[in-house]
C-alpha cells in the first residue's frame, strides 16, 4: 500500500464485500437505535466503504477517550524498539524523586509491561485519586498497590498516563511530539491534539483527537503488523506482544470485555483485536479477515455496536477473492451514505412565546455548568443564544430553525475548554417549551436544552445523548434580569 494522505477507495464487491452486507449493517445499527457519527470499512488496506452522519464530517477530529491509550501504547513500543526503555524497567526507577517515603514491595516491583497490560496491582482504577494531586505521577507512586504486579488485571487510566510521563522524562518530549516522526508523518496523520495535565504531560489514558480515517490507518498497520508503505516503522514483535493475551480479565461476562487484555489493546471475540473509548470509539482489527473498521460515535451501549459489527459484517467478510460488480446494490449503497444524517429537532418551527425570550438576560440559579445568563435573540433564518459563565465568558451558538447551523463556542467541560465546532438547532415543542440543541461535531455529545418560560421565570432541563451518569437531567431555573 502507497504512502499518502488518503488511504485508496474501492467497491465493497472489489474486496470480497456484498454491498448488501454494507446496506444490513447500516439497518441495524438504525434499528438498535445507535447513534454513530461515522464508520470506515477497510479490506486489504483499501476502504471498501465508509460513512458520516451528517453533521459530522470527514475532515473533523473526534475525541477518542480511551482509544487514545492505544497510540500511547504505540509510543512505549517506538520508545522500547530504540533502547530508551525496556518493558522490564521498574516505574519507580523513572521517578527518584517521587516515590514516598516508604516504598512497598508490591510498588518496588511494577514494571513498565504492568502499567500497559493493566496489571499494576492496584484493586481498582485510581485515577480519580491521583488526579487530586497537580503532579499525576507523585499521586499515582502514593496509591497502595494491593496485589503483585501482573496478577490483577483493572482497567486504570492512570495507569497509561504513567506511560506517557516516562516517555515524557526520559526523552523531554511529549506524545504528540514523539510520535510525529515514527507515527503521524509515515502514515500521513492529520494535526493531531492531545490533552495535558496541570505539568503539562499527555494524559495518555484519553485526551487524543484524530479523524476516523487516522483511526483506520492505525489500525492498517497495526493488520500490517508494523509494515507501511513498504518500511517496517514498528516492529512486528511488538504488534505481536501489544495485541495478544497478556493478562486475564475475565470476569464471567461473556462478551468484548473478557476476553483478554494486551499493551492497551482488547482482546475480542472472534480472532480480533480493538483499540476503544467511552461512548463508542472503535479501531477493530480483524486479522483473519484482513479487515479493519473504525468507528466514531455517541453511545451508551458500546457491546451493542460490536454485537452489530459480528452479526452482519463477520460473515460478509468470508469471501477471500472479488465479488461481481453489484450495480444495483452499489448504487444504493451509495443512496444510503449520502443520506447519513443526525436529525436536528422537528416540531414548530415558531411560537408566539419567542416575543417573551427576545433579548431577554435571564439570571441563573447557581448551578454545576457554571451557566450564570441566558439569552436569545430570534430572527427568521434561526436564533442566537448567548450563554454567559465566569469562566469561559459570554459565547453565542447560532441555531438553525429545525435544521443544523455551524457556529464555535468554548465549553469548560469539554476538551479542556478549548473552542470547538458546534451544530445548533430549535423547535418549539406544543408551543410552550423551545427545544434547543447543540451538537458538539467534534465529540459525541450532543447538549438538549428544554427551556419553558412563564413571566420573568425561566426553568431549563439540560441532557445529554451520552453521559458518565446515564439517563441524568439537570433542572436549572432564572430570573429575567433586564431587557437587552
Amino acid at each position: 500500500m502507497e504512502n499518502q494522505a488518503r488511504l485508496p477507495r474501492t467497491t465493497p464487491e472489489a474486496q470480497g464485500i456484498p454491498s448488501q452486507a454494507v446496506i444490513a449493517f447500516l439497518d441495524a445499527i438504525r434499528e438498535r437505535e445507535l447513534e454513530l457519527h461515522s464508520f470506515m470499512l477497510l479490506r486489504r488496506g483499501e476502504v471498501a466503504a465508509e460513512g458520516w452522519w451528517a453533521p459530522y464530517r470527514p475532515e473533523y477530529p473526534h475525541m477518542l477517550f480511551s482509544l487514545s491509550k492505544s497510540f500511547a501504547s504505540t509510543a512505549i513500543g517506538f520508545a522500547a524498539a530504540e533502547g530508551l526503555l525496556s518493558v522490564e524497567d521498574t516505574v519507580i526507577g523513572f521517578f527518584p524523586d517521587e516515590v514516598p517515603e516508604t516504598i512497598s514491595e508490591n510498588l518496588a516491583a511494577m514494571q513498565v509491561r504492568h502499567l500497559l497490560m493493566m496489571g499494576t496491582g492496584h484493586a481498582a482504577d485510581v485515577t480519580g485519586s491521583v488526579q487530586k494531586d497537580d503532579n499525576w505521577v507523585r499521586g499515582f507512586l502514593a496509591e497502595p498497590v494491593e496485589y503483585a504486579p501482573g496478577t490483577h488485571f483493572a482497567y486504570n487510566s492512570a495507569a497509561t498516563y504513567m506511560l506517557s510521563a516516562i516517555l515524557h522524562r526520559i526523552t523531554g518530549q511529549s506524545l504528540l511530539a514523539f510520535l510525529e516522526p515514527r507515527l503521524f508523518a509515515p502514515l500521513g496523520l492529520s494535526e493531531a491534539t492531545w490533552e495535558t495535565c496541570p505539568r503539562g504531560i499527555a494524559t495518555g489514558g484519553w485526551g487524543l483527537n484524530v479523524t476516523t480515517e487516522d483511526i483506520a490507518k492505525f489500525g492498517q498497520l497495526y493488520l500490517q503488523r508494523g509494515e507501511w508503505a513498504g518500511q517496517q516503522i514498528l516492529p512486528s514483535a511488538w504488534v505481536d506482544e501489544a495485541t495478544s493475551f497478556q493478562i486475564d480479565n475475565d470476569d464471567g461476562r461473556a462478551n468484548d470485555w473478557t476476553q483478554g487484555y494486551g499493551y492497551q489493546f482488547w482482546r475480542c471475540r472472534h480472532g480480533a483485536y480493538r483499540g476503544d473509548g467511552a461512548f463508542g470509539q472503535f479501531c477493530v482489527v480483524l486479522p483473519e479477515q484482513e479487515a479493519v473498521l473504525a468507528i466514531t460515535s455517541g453511545v451508551a451501549d458500546m457491546q451493542a455496536v460490536l454485537d452489530v459489527a459480528w452479526a452482519v459484517l463477520l460473515p460478509a467478510l468470508s469471501a477471500s477473492d472479488a465479488l461481481e460488480p453489484d450495480e444495483a446494490n452499489q448504487a444504493a449503497l451509495a443512496e444510503r451514505l449520502a443520506s447519513l444524517r443526525i436529525d436536528a429537532p422537528q416540531a414548530e418551527p415558531s411560537s408566539p412565546n419567542e416575543a417573551q425570550l427576545e433579548g431577554r438576560v435571564f439570571r441563573m440559579e447557581p448551578n454545576e455548568l457554571q451557566l450564570d445568563t441566558i439569552a436569545l435573540r430570534f430572527s427568521e433564518q434561526g436564533a442566537e443564544l448567548v450563554i454567559g459563565s465566569e469562566r469561559a465568558g459570554e459565547q453565542t451558538a447560532q441555531l438553525g430553525r429545525g435544521a443544523w447551523k455551524a457556529s464555535r463556542i468554548r465549553i469548560e467541560s469539554v476538551k479542556q475548554g478549548a473552542e470547538q465546532r458546534v451544530e445548533g438547532s430549535f423547535a418549539w415543542q406544543d408551543g410552550d417549551t423551545l427545544d434547543i440543541r447543540l451538537l458538539f461535531a467534534e465529540t459525541p455529545f450532543t447538549y438538549k436544552l428544554a427551556l419553558r418560560a412563564d413571566g420573568e421565570a425561566i426553568e431549563l432541563q439540560f441532557s445529554a445523548n451520552v453521559a458518565w451518569e446515564a439517563g441524568r437531567v439537570l433542572t436549572i431555573r432564572g430570573q429575567a434580569a433586564a431587557l437587552a
